[in-house]
């Protein structure tokens, strides 16, 4: 679903075309359509549809944008297309091409007249609206290819579209004149299957073109008579955001008798009061309210940290039984080192830790005895002299 909206105004021309109007289009792909789409950004997607657009509007000559030209070299209507994706669901630039076409044949732009160097602009209340002057209604169709071109669909959907090999897109109008032609994808196509694509373009393109021409009278005949017509017919029905939805019948007799037994049925009120409640001095209670749920919290609580005291109770009898394990080894077993993370830091202590002890305790007494004799000599020489 694409909404298509036109503007104008006027602005100097280009240096190079002096004579003739310009034509901008511009499509915009927000999230509000699909998810997938980022706003703010650019995608190669977004200006792979803006270019395609441009070729079969603007290089197909479909506009006569020499009729746009209001004063040459000086002044000429500037033609705004703005196409907003409402829902993604596979093939954008078709309805694209027709939202944007049908668009350019709605739109009127004010009337101007000129008078040697003075240009009037005339609001709608003064002089009725000009529409454009449109040649011929080029249209998109899209093709897609699956397994190297053995099968082919079209209007494919957002899911097909996903697993497609390639894409042709033709963009013809109802004389069967070939406005545009592109290909994606990087799949060898033959030309019989590009002319069976052209035949089947040419009956899609006529079907779609006579629905736009019966959709524009009965928006013309419809603004005659004074009725809803534009957006605003669209709204009730709900056919610009969401799809149509089905309407299931209601069946409103006995609708009393099934209520009384409904009422019957069902459990008495409970008392209401009226008044409020004091349940502590600062505090107040009006009605009845939900039941009281803290006592089942408490217990819940409860049921976890017994749970908990008994994890670490196992825990620390986990850890006694393996301390018990290690004093009950022997100081000449082998110890047996692992790789695991579990068993990443043992101790390894000598056997003859004893002897070492006392070497270096009997090394400490000699030095001592020695620095005894020493002071000892040194007392009775200063005594003689």
């Amino acid at each position: 679903r694409v909404l298509g909206q036109v503007s104008c105004e006027l602005v100097s021309p280009k240096l190079n075309r002096a004579t003739e109007g310009i034509l901008f289009f511009n499509l915009e792909l927000s999230p509000m359509a699909s998810p997938s789409f980022e706003p703010g950004r650019q995608s190669e997607l977004l200006v792979k549809l803006n270019r395609l657009l441009e070729r079969c509007l603007r290089n197909s000559k479909c506009i006569d944008t020499e009729s746009l030209c209001v004063v040459a070299g000086v002044k000429v209507w500037q033609i705004r297309v703005d196409l907003h994706l409402l829902n993604h669901d596979g093939n954008i630039i078709d309805a694209a091409s027709i939202a944007a076409i049908v668009a350019l044949c709605h739109f009127r732009r004010p009337d101007v007249s000129v008078q040697g160097e003075e240009v009037t602009l005339y609001t709608p209340e003064e002089r009725d609206p000009v529409p454009l002057s449109i040649h011929h209604m080029p249209i998109c169709v899209s093709f897609a290819f699956f397994q190297q071109g053995t099968y082919l669909l079209v209007d494919p959907s957002e899911r097909e579209e996903r697993v497609m090999d390639g894409l042709l897109v033709i963009a013809m109008n109802k004389h069967r004149e070939i406005c545009t032609i592109q290909s994606s994808g990087g799949i060898m196509l033959l030309k019989e299957q590009v002319l069976r694509c052209s035949k089947i373009t040419g009956v899609k393109v006529a079907e779609i073109t006579e629905l736009i021409q019966k959709a524009l009278e009965n928006d013309r005949k419809v603004r005659k008579e004074g009725g809803k017509f534009g957006f605003a017919e669209s709204i009730p029905n709900q056919k610009i955001s969401a799809f149509k939805m089905e309407r299931a019948p209601v069946d409103t007799d006995d609708v009393e008798e099934q209520a009384e037994e409904i009422i019957t049925k069902a459990d008495p009120p409970l008392d209401v009061f009226a008044e409020p409640i004091l349940r502590l001095p600062g505090t107040a209670q009006i009605g009845e309210g939900i039941e009281n749920s803290w006592g089942d919290l408490e217990e819940s609580e409860r049921e976890e940290e017994e749970e908990s005291n008994s994890d670490d109770v196992t825990a620390s009898e986990d850890q006694k039984m393996e301390v018990e394990e290690i004093n009950v080894m022997s100081e000449n077993d082998p110890i047996v080192l692992s790789d695991s993370e579990e068993e990443g830091v043992v101790i390894l202590e000598p056997e003859k830790t004893s002897k070492k002890t006392r070497t270096h305790t009997n090394a400490k007494q000699e030095n001592s005895s020695s620095k005894k004799a020493f002071n000892k000599k040194r007392k009775k020489k200063r005594a003689t002299r």
